[in-house]
């Protein structure tokens, strides 16, 4: 299926000037690079692994913001720890920036007076917001705008798809097959969106035997390879399941995890970047 195909816009047929790719013409705004991290499937870790991500860049001294855009389930200002209120200016909103790195941060659990309430809005509504969150917010100067992508294929990720200008997406799987087949669902989906993959990260991969240290596979064998070599993309990490992440992420101090690997992340995620650049300008 096409890109026109999956267009909601009435105004153009297939062939002609289309108004979604001249949205992704606009002015990038300060942002230099765009990164969707997404799965098409829930409980795998992908706002989790946003955070890290986010975590691992801005410890490089990199200016990154997180558009959290799965508005149905939120927990990115959680994860990191953001508490401030929204302030309005003549220009937009300004995202409230975490505690320690200042990573910056726009979600719909900022705006609602109780954080636990669900927003049960049908997909037009959604799709008008997440457009807000980049049309309607001062980001500043970035090096990496980070978007959390919900789960699925459906409205809500085609609309951060297709309105922004996509550098490039992270895809986050478990080592189950189950994971796999839905994970390479979104691999398609960027595909038809001309998003290029940057490459896989496999979280909950295995645990450390706090005794011997000795790694097993806990949700049994990876699939990651498959995935890697049926779309052409990289591994860039394999995280464990790990008790001392889930107390900062469940205390807001994502931002205090150490573990060697993250710095790895964020070098395997930059070249794979430049990469994906030289491709698209050949």
């Amino acid at each position: 299926m096409s890109e026109c195909q999956s267009c909601s816009s009435s105004s153009c047929g297939e062939g002609d000037a289309c108004p979604n790719q001249a949205e992704k013409a606009f002015d990038k705004r300060g942002v230099r690079s765009f990164i969707a991290v997404g799965s098409g499937k829930g409980g795998v870790g992908k706002s989790t692994t946003t955070a890290l991500l986010a975590v691992a860049l801005a410890r490089r001294g990199l200016q990154v913001g997180i558009l959290d855009a799965d508005v149905t389930g939120p927990s990115i200002p959680k994860l990191l720890g953001v508490r401030d209120p929204l302030v309005g200016t003549t220009g937009g909103m300004l995202p409230p920036a975490s505690p320690q790195l200042g990573i910056r941060v726009m979600s719909v659990n900022l705006l609602l007076d109780d954080p636990a309430k669900p927003v049960v809005w049908r997909g037009p509504l959604i799709a008008n917001l997440l457009k807000q969150f980049w049309d309607e917010v001062e980001w500043g100067n970035l090096d990496y705008l980070l978007i959390d992508l919900p789960p699925g294929t459906a409205d809500a990720p085609l609309t951060v798809m297709q309105s922004l200008p996509l550098d490039g997406m992270v895809l986050v799987t478990s080592p189950q097959g189950l994971a796999e087949l839905i994970v390479e669902k979104a691999c398609h989906m960027a595909e038809m969106l001309d998003v290029p993959l940057l490459g896989v990260v496999e979280n909950m991969s295995f645990v450390r035997c706090p005794a011997c240290g000795q790694s097993l596979d806990l949700f049994g064998p990876s699939h990651a390879a498959k995935l890697t070599e049926r779309f052409g993309m990289p591994l860039l990490g394999r995280f464990p399941v790990d008790p001392a992440l889930a107390l900062l992420c469940d205390a807001g101090r994502v931002e205090e995890y150490e573990d060697k690997d993250l710095d790895e992340l964020a070098s395997a995620l930059e070249t794979s970047l430049k990469e994906a650049s030289v491709k698209g300008a050949d």
